[in-house]
């Protein structure tokens, strides 16, 4: 029996749950491809899972919402063995077992054909992160070139990759973060207007854009969900997609009073589908001629999985965290 490295959790607990352990081979079937797993980025759904915040956990498992590498087997014939792939949700590291390993069995829905010459670490940081930003800013937000764009969550990964395709997409962006030293990363990424988040940022807000944004992107929870909707213009729209602050339920909801007049509240939370393989090639071509700059805060070792996820419950990272499978 062939066996592989990958990273356990018996059930939730502190990072020292995260447990690295020598597991069999997954068996390849019908329906499904398993990938040689070269990277995967770190995400809060991971977070939530190992800290028993997620739903309907299933216990044990192998974390993990994504994964990059090669097609190792594909039993119905959908991938050619060796292609270079990316999955993505599906289920991956919630209902079945995801890609915190040296390789995954996952849905062929799940999986995304790329051609790419991206290192490894470097493609690693992008499913998920892109996916999400994508969807939060055409399927919630139905952004337009010369709109002006808040995201609430700056330095997230998500927030970091929303910002730089909006960008792309010819938006005035606007973005926070708590940290006075983030200031700058933010500037670097080419953000119009960083601003400084103390919990209240409306005011802040309209001094630059008086009317108000006219999307904005809330990535840090309910808690300041209502400020963000202050920041937003008339028949704006604010698109709620993360909870950085673990907070995503609203007590007493009473929409006359909770929501300003004439802003709309969206939502997102997307499957690999939301994210059409034309666009993340168009994506990964961007970022291989640095047109589109991918801020990676650093690459881990799969021994080192308890302290990157350390890492990103402190929240002290600026972009994504990865682990490069092959790292020793």
């Amino acid at each position: 029996m062939r066996t592989m490295r990958a990273v356990v959790l018996d059930g939730p607990g502190p990072v020292e749950a995260l447990q690295l352990r020598e597991v069999p081979v997954p068996e390849a079937r019908d329906g499904w491809v398993r990938i040689k797993v070269e990277a995967f980025g770190l995400n809060r759904s991971e977070q939530h899972l190992r800290t028993g915040l997620a739903a309907n956990p299933v216990f044990p498992i192998i974390p993990g919402i994504e994964a990059v590498g090669t097609v190792d087997a594909a039993p119905g014939g959908e991938f050619e063995p060796g292609q270079p792939v990316v999955a993505m949700m599906g289920g991956m590291g919630r209902a079945f077992d995801g890609g915190y390993a040296e390789y995954t069995l996952v849905p062929a829905s799940s999986v995304i054909p790329v051609r790419t010459s991206l290192d490894w670490a470097t493609l690693g940081a992008l499913p998920e992160m892109l996916q999400t930003a994508h969807g939060s800013l055409h399927t919630g937000l139905a952004i337009q070139p010369g709109q002006s764009f808040l995201v609430r969550g700056g330095t997230s990964s998500v927030g970091v990759a929303a910002a730089v395709l909006a960008k792309e997409h010819g938006l005035e962006v606007l973005s926070t973060t708590r940290k006075p030293a983030k200031l700058d990363a933010l500037r670097d990424l080419g953000v119009d207007h960083p601003i400084l988040d103390d919990g209240r940022i409306a005011a802040q807000v309209r001094e630059i854009r008086p009317e108000g944004v006219h999307a904005a992107l809330e990535l840090v929870g309910t808690n300041t969900l209502p400020d963000t909707l202050r920041a937003t213009g008339k028949h704006g729209t604010v698109c709620f997609t993360g909870m950085l602050s673990d907070q995503w339920t609203i007590p007493d909801f009473y929409p006359m009073d909770y929501l300003p007049n004439g802003v709309r509240l969206t939502a997102y939370g997307g499957e690999s589908s939301d994210l059409p393989q034309a666009d993340l090639q168009r994506y990964l071509e961007l970022i291989e001629a640095g047109t589109l700059p991918v801020r990676i805060h650093r690459v881990f070792a799969l021994t080192e999985i308890r302290e990157a996820h350390q890492l990103m419950q402190d929240g002290g990272a600026v972009g994504k965290l990865v682990v490069r499978v092959g790292l020793q």
